[in-house]
């Protein structure tokens, strides 16, 4: 069997979930990522990864023209597009990044829930192929290779525990991440860090005010998080 008929075995076959305790022990060890402060300042670039991810993948998708994606060293990111300042494909683009947490977990719940573990961890792989081809930074062609190899080393060399261990892991920290991305972004703006976020612009885009696009992102990540963590518990 050459590699690409592996990848597609992987893809469409199905795995034996986790124990159920192995599957509790999963959430919460994603759950003191996104808890535990030292861990979260880690773990938060691959938070801004999702994020920026969630943006270029819309800008697409909406016809506008993807310039690239920059990631900082500080966990900020910024992709740029090039398109009409308003109407629906700015706005698109403009709210799909914050709600990619908990858009993409839903679809890594949704694929663990149908026992396609090694699935979730070849898609993950694929969009940071995809996404590393528009990186315009050192910094961030290092933070997309780290993640990449990590990736592909779990599904490519991993047991297939292992492998279910990561995807697991991996779709609970996106489920997680969501709701605690919108709360910082609540934090960042009341200390006026953040006059050009993402609620700022959909607030100029709209006549909503930008606070109610962060209770919009945490809402709506909470609902994916409650959903993905039906789909996913053990029963």
């Amino acid at each position: 069997m050459n590699a690409l008929q592996r990848i597609w075995a992987e893809l469409t076959g199905v795995q034996q979930p986790p124990s159920a305790e192995l599957i509790w022990l999963t959430g919460l060890a994603a759950l003191a990522v996104v808890a535990i402060r030292p861990a979260w300042r880690i773990a938060r670039h691959l938070m801004t990864i999702v994020h920026e991810g969630g943006h270029a993948i819309a800008a697409v998708l909406t016809g506008r023209r993807l310039r690239g994606i920059r990631l900082h060293a500080d966990s900020s990111g910024v992709t740029l597009s090039r398109g009409r300042p308003r109407g629906p494909g700015m706005f698109v683009t403009l709210i799909a990044g914050y709600l990619a947490p908990g858009l993409f977990g839903l679809l890594a719940a949704a694929l663990l829930w149908q026992r396609h573990a090694l699935a979730v961890l070849w898609v993950a792989l694929l969009l940071l192929s995809l996404m590393l081809l528009q990186i315009r930074n050192f910094r961030g062609l290092y933070s997309m290779l780290v993640a990449g190899v990590a990736v592909f080393a779990a599904s490519w060399w991993g047991s297939e525990q292992v492998q279910s261990l990561v995807a697991y892991v991996l779709t609970w920290f996106l489920l997680l991440a969501g709701p605690v991305g919108a709360i910082e972004l609540h934090r960042t703006r009341t200390r006026g860090r953040a006059p050009t976020s993402d609620a700022d612009q959909l607030a100029g885009l709209t006549r909503l005010p930008g606070l109610f696009w962060v209770g919009f992102f945490l809402v709506a990540n909470l609902a994916a998080l409650l959903f993905g963590g039906w789909l996913i518990w053990p029963r």
